[in-house]
């Protein structure tokens, strides 16, 4: 069987046919190193999967940067085929796991520069109490 026997069909500038408006609903794309964080993939399993047509990408750039944008439908729908469901949704709950930890260590960190803070200006407050008033001669 040869690649193009399983192609989707493309279009005139030679991109597979896929309605614009997923590209362009919000949560709909992914980066390719996203990707590869939230459904467990390799880089390699993902370029091999865009060389052979299964998944769709534009190529983007953020500082002068190049990443491929790709549809997240189609990138959960690869790393099934690759890893189960079972094994997608485990990537699943492991990466929210992951999000959640370092939204709580932020926490933590912003937490710990405003009891600083606190402590700081409650001294400051105490300091002001303790003079004497002068502004009223």
């Amino acid at each position: 069987m040869l690649i193009v026997d399983i192609l989707p069909p493309l279009n005139e500038t030679g991109e597979l046919k896929v309605s614009q408006s997923q590209w362009l609903k919000k949560g709909a794309t992914l980066s390719h190193k996203n990707a590869c964080k939230e459904f467990g993939l390799t880089q390699d399993e993902v370029f091999e999967a865009m060389k052979v047509g299964k998944l769709q990408y534009r190529q983007n750039y953020a500082h002068g940067n190049p990443y491929f944008r790709l549809l997240r439908l189609e990138v959960k729908s690869l790393a099934q085929e690759l890893h189960g469901t079972k094994g997608v949704e485990a990537q699943s709950v492991k990466h929210k796991l992951q999000k959640i930890n370092k939204e709580i260590n932020s926490l933590k960190r912003k937490l710990a520069s405003l009891e600083k803070q606190k402590i700081e200006l409650i001294a400051l407050q105490k300091q002001l109490k303790a003079q004497p008033n002068h502004d009223s001669l």
